[in-house]
């Protein structure tokens, strides 16, 4: 389901693209000999006293192309570089483990302890560094070039996402074990990591890995984002012109090159290092709707009129409207099961209300600076206390029937509702208010520009602008048995 929201948490694929070349830069220099020996069609040059990458934008171009090719090809391009990206990985763990086994881990004997900046440093790091985990959207964005999407799409996201955790731990423990934290080179720090060991031959192993897995970033980030248009175009809050399909490749061609033109722009102009936390708030914002999402899809599901028989299946709206109030009028089961699901509807609704206000509340005590430690216990109690509180009101609610109405049976479905996505809702919030003001301005002038498309463009060609929706399908027997329960 495509709409606006989606769409501005979505662009972040944008600007994840534009961050790769610096990396490659420095990593991939090392197989010219350094940075200056780079050729200068790929170096970074200055120009009317605007420092700009071409190899960056090259590499854009590349990929592009690539993606236009077709699903099939890319994906095979995709999985030779995730094969030699992830042999680079475990060849990192082994040697890194071998090197720390031998000398002791140094990186782990520092003055100020293993965990120098607290709680709070961890998590404010996490939101900085939360990016690495925007690839995954790729396989919810491919759901339409998937055979069997109800049981690949569950099962690809969470294999992927535990086997991507596994090795960023197992990385980052042998790296910061190697080297202390501080000392790291903040451009190429597992390279010269293992070459502060005396291993220059190690570097280009690694810089192989690296070159590849940058690579294999801004395949994942391009492929999401023209799919992602084209649900919007056809739901018509974007030009049709998003929404062309290619005959030939079965991949939105024209999407995709516009996407890599404006990442090609981006990676050509701008600086690329103030964009990270931006990548990480479009990140932890989407995740954040979503969770809000199914609360509201379960609990309180939009339009939720349960009680017309599927032999009647009428559009509540206009002329149906008298029809289906008339329908129900004379059958008074129905209108203590309407009354009933309304007032469920309503506990519901302020119930994750107020769960939003308390996550609010407990999130701001625990994060502002200089607030004394009795108002954080009691704001953070008076929070915590009307969380828990909803939770357990949502959680003696039934839920609504979304698995007949929004799923295909043997579709997956969220487990753990309410308590996980509260839970989500909780770490995101808290991940959010730790990145700088700086980041949050930058973010919501590109908010406010997707507002401003919404409003001129897509709120008026939208097809919800006239929708007419009909109810979810029951049988009489099932108001039956829902009220005798």
């Amino acid at each position: 389901m495509a709409n606006w929201l989606g769409f501005d948490p979505g662009i972040h694929s944008w600007w994840c693209s534009c961050r790769s070349w610096r990396s490659t830069q420095f990593g991939g220099a090392s197989f010219f000999g350094g940075v200056d020996k780079l050729p200068s069609i790929l170096a970074r040059q200055t120009i009317f006293g605007i420092v700009v990458d071409p190899g960056a934008a090259i590499l854009v171009v590349i990929i592009t192309a690539l993606l236009c090719t077709g699903i099939k090809e890319s994906s095979l391009a995709q999985a030779i570089i995730t094969t030699v990206n992830i042999s680079a990985l475990v060849f990192i763990i082994l040697a890194g483990a071998y090197l720390g086994c031998k000398t002791g881990w140094p990186g782990y004997e520092v003055s100020s302890g293993y965990f120098s900046f607290g709680v709070n440093g961890l998590l404010a790091g996490s939101a900085t560094v939360f990016f690495s985990y925007i690839g995954f959207d790729i396989v919810a964005s491919t759901a339409e070039e998937v055979k069997n999407p109800q049981r690949d799409m569950p099962l690809g996201i969470g294999i992927a996402v535990s086997i991507c955790v596994i090795l960023y731990m197992l990385v980052s423990a042998v790296i910061v074990g190697l080297v202390p934290y501080y000392a790291l080179d903040p451009d190429t720090p597992i390279s010269s990591a293992f070459a502060g060991y005396g291993m220059e031959w190690a570097v280009y192993i690694i810089t192989a890995g690296a070159v590849t897995a940058l690579c294999a970033s801004l395949i994942g980030a391009i492929i999401p984002q023209p799919r992602i248009l084209m649900a919007m175009a056809r739901d018509g809050l974007l030009p049709s012109f998003f929404s062309d399909i290619s005959r030939h490749t079965q991949v939105p061609v024209k999407g995709t090159i516009a996407t890599g033109i404006f990442i090609a722009i981006l990676a050509f102009f701008m600086d690329v290092s103030q964009l990270a936390g931006m990548v990480s708030v479009g990140t932890l914002l989407s995740f954040t709707i979503v969770a809000l999402s199914i609360l509201i899809l379960r609990y309180v599901p939009p339009d939720e009129l349960p009680f017309l028989p599927s032999d009647q299946q009428l559009n509540v709206s206009g002329r149906h409207r008298d029809a289906f109030e008339t329908y129900v009028a004379g059958r008074p089961l129905l209108q203590n099961v309407a009354q009933d699901k309304l007032r469920r509807r309503k506990v519901a609704a302020w119930s994750i209300t107020m769960v939003c206000f308390g996550v609010l509340v407990v999130v701001a005590a625990i994060s502002t600076e200089g607030l004394s430690s009795i108002l954080c216990f009691i704001l953070s109690g008076i929070g915590g206390m009307l969380v828990i509180c909803c939770l357990t009101v949502l959680n003696s609610i039934d839920q609504a029937g979304t698995k007949e109405s929004f799923t295909k049976p043997g579709g997956f479905m969220c487990p753990f509702v309410p308590f996980l996505p509260v839970a989500s809702v909780l770490i995101n919030t808290y991940l959010l208010l730790n990145i700088g003001a700086q980041t949050w301005i930058r973010v919501l002038i590109w908010l406010g520009v997707g507002v401003i498309i919404y409003i001129f463009y897509g709120r008026g060609h939208s097809l919800l602008f006239d929708d007419v929706r009909r109810p979810i399908t029951h049988t009489d027997d099932d108001h039956a048995d829902a009220t005798l329960s």
